[in-house]
């Protein structure tokens, strides 16, 4: 039965995608306001579709930590749940993602209606100097700035050493870090197929103020944080890896 629900929600997922990214081709001329109402439809939809076809729901702690105005989203990375349920906890967002996704069909459309931040990651400072750049536009802009500090997806039970650039972002415009955390790989895997009943939860942590701090100070704060409430969230403090195990 699990495959079978999993099955049909993938289906509908690919489905909808593929419809949402026409839509976003019609909104194209339309003001980000506009698109991001429209195109985050998708997310909400999906995120319905999952808690009637697999059963998976979510609860949200710490909504009341959630600025007003814009800020940098420091969010754990490992399930692809969580692009979604981002959409629906904080206002109208940007990703910081590798540009190779704006080249996909059908879903690279989609994206690039958002206005991302799209950057080489081979690129080394260059890429970094993107980050600050436009993620200051978009967050004067006020849009709130979304980066997944350790790159890639980490599985169950380990933690991504975090790169630099979201704090660094945070430091060198002034706008406060929220870190998130969140448990969605027990029931959403990293490149699983099969999704498992269960409610998922997401915690939003204190803004972190950048004054006076330097960016690697930011980083240290979130990643302890984002330890601490791992730890709580999965029972065990999770292993940490470096870069090289992330990517294997």
């Amino acid at each position: 039965m699990l495959l079978v629900r999993s099955a049909i929600f993938v289906l509908l997922h690919i489905i909808t995608a593929v419809i949402f990214c026409f839509i976003s081709i019609f909104v194209w001329p339309f003001p980000f306001k506009i698109r991001y109402t429209v195109m985050t439809r998708w997310a909400r939809l999906n995120l319905w579709l999952l808690a009637k076809i697999c059963r998976i729901e979510y609860q949200v702690t710490g909504r009341e930590n959630i600025p007003d105005g814009p800020c940098v989203i420091l969010c754990k990375h490992q399930s692809s749940w969580e692009t979604l349920a981002l959409q629906s906890v904080f206002p109208p967002q940007v990703w910081v993602l590798k540009r190779e996704l704006l080249w996909l069909p059908f879903f690279g459309w989609g994206l690039a209606c958002l206005n991302p931040i799209a950057i080489d990651r081979r690129a080394g400072k260059k890429a970094l100097q993107q980050v600050i750049d436009q993620g200051k536009q978009r967050l004067d802009s006020g849009k709130c700035v979304v980066v997944f500090p350790e790159g890639t997806r980490v599985p169950v039970g380990q933690i991504g050493r975090f790169g630099i650039g979201g704090a660094k972002l945070a430091t060198e415009t002034g706008y406060p870090a929220v870190p998130v955390a969140h448990d969605a790989g027990k029931v959403w895997p990293r490149h699983g197929f099969i999704k498992y009943p269960g409610v998922i939860s997401l915690v939003v942590g204190s803004p972190i103020s950048t004054e006076g701090n330097s960016a690697s100070e930011v980083n240290r704060l979130v990643q302890d944080w984002m330890f601490e409430q791992m730890t709580k969230l999965e029972g065990a403090p999770p292993q940490i890896k470096d870069k090289n195990q992330q990517n294997a």
